[in-house]
């Protein structure tokens, strides 16, 4: 019960936040155009500064562990071939960009954190499982989303030009590269920086939230329902029951494997939202797969955890 009521309190504030933005819509609060300059600068400023913060300011060195973050590395890697795989299914191809984002893509660095936390009252291995696996959801998102847009080009030298010029000035995998090199040289955090970034950061979620919930569009989403069913199950279930037995059979343990499954396991994070509605996709089924996941994980991941102690893995 107690697992039950946490992941309750963890994802239901976050689904609340969306509903909000739909009620905010519906009122007349928030238009449209309104919410898309809130996604535009949630994606161009909010996140990467969320992101730089939490990488900043934790010591990769002091724990690190090669085998662990080669296996979040690998298993996220095998997570998104097998989302390509299911993707070549889709009647619609439009979407497919989207689905394969969608059903990889974690909350991992927002929720990893504060549910290893709640259970071993530190951060544990969550640091190592974010620097295995964050970094590559967003550079593969960023790829993804590119080589999958809605209108499909030839894929010829000015194409992947776009797409490598695309990467590289990505707002947030700058924001991660920033983060990490300031991590990984140890450049000590001027207080104000510090609180700059941090205060930036701190409204990237609830504007994002909210502003999703303003663009998320009901009938749409209903003729998506199947794609969204089938992605909420790859990231709630089936990627999980893939990989954790592997991890466990590596030897991982207790807070790592609580790492592991908040990587396979968590919700898909808002920002694939944010960073599909920016780079020419629609965004319907991005919203529907986070709203159905962030809502059933919190039974889900009660689940999983329940199951684990069960075999006294954790």
């Amino acid at each position: 019960m107690e697992n039950l009521i946490f992941s309750l309190n963890a994802t239901l504030p976050v689904f609340g936040l969306m509903l909000l933005g739909i009620f905010f819509r519906k009122i007349g609060w928030m238009e449209e155009g309104f919410a898309a300059k809130i996604n535009s600068f949630v994606f161009r400023a909010a996140l990467p500064a969320l992101l730089f913060s939490d990488l900043a300011t934790v010591d990769f060195q002091k724990s690190w562990d090669t085998s662990f973050v080669l296996y979040c590395f690998g298993a996220t890697l095998l997570c998104i071939l097998l989302a390509f795989l299911f993707s070549c299914f889709l009647r619609d191809r439009s979407i497919q960009g989207e689905f394969i984002q969608a059903s990889y893509r974690s909350s991992a660095a927002l929720l990893g954190i504060a549910l290893i936390q709640n259970i071993y009252g530190n951060a544990g291995m969550a640091p190592l499982m974010i620097i295995g696996s964050v970094p590559l959801y967003n550079v593969m998102a960023v790829v993804v989303l590119a080589l999958f847009r809605p209108e499909r080009r030839r894929f010829d030298r000015a194409f992947w030009k776009k797409t490598g010029l695309d990467v590289i000035k990505n707002p947030i995998l700058i924001g991660i590269l920033a983060g990490l090199l300031w991590s990984l040289l140890r450049i000590p955090m001027p207080a104000i920086l510090g609180k700059m970034t941090g205060s930036l950061g701190n409204v990237a979620t609830p504007m994002g939230l909210i502003a999703m919930g303003a663009s998320f569009q009901g009938r749409k989403a209903m003729q998506k329902a199947k794609p969204a069913a089938a992605a909420s199950f790859l990231k709630l279930i089936g990627f999980a029951a893939i990989f954790l037995p592997a991890a466990v059979l590596c030897g991982f343990r207790q807070e790592a494997l609580v790492a592991v499954l908040i990587m396979l396991g968590s919700p898909t994070t808002v920002s694939g939202f944010v960073m599909a509605r920016n780079m020419g996709h629609e965004g319907v089924l991005t919203a529907s797969v986070v709203m159905l996941t962030t809502l059933l994980s919190a039974f889900t991941i009660t689940a999983w955890i329940y199951l684990l102690r069960c075999l006294a893995l954790i």
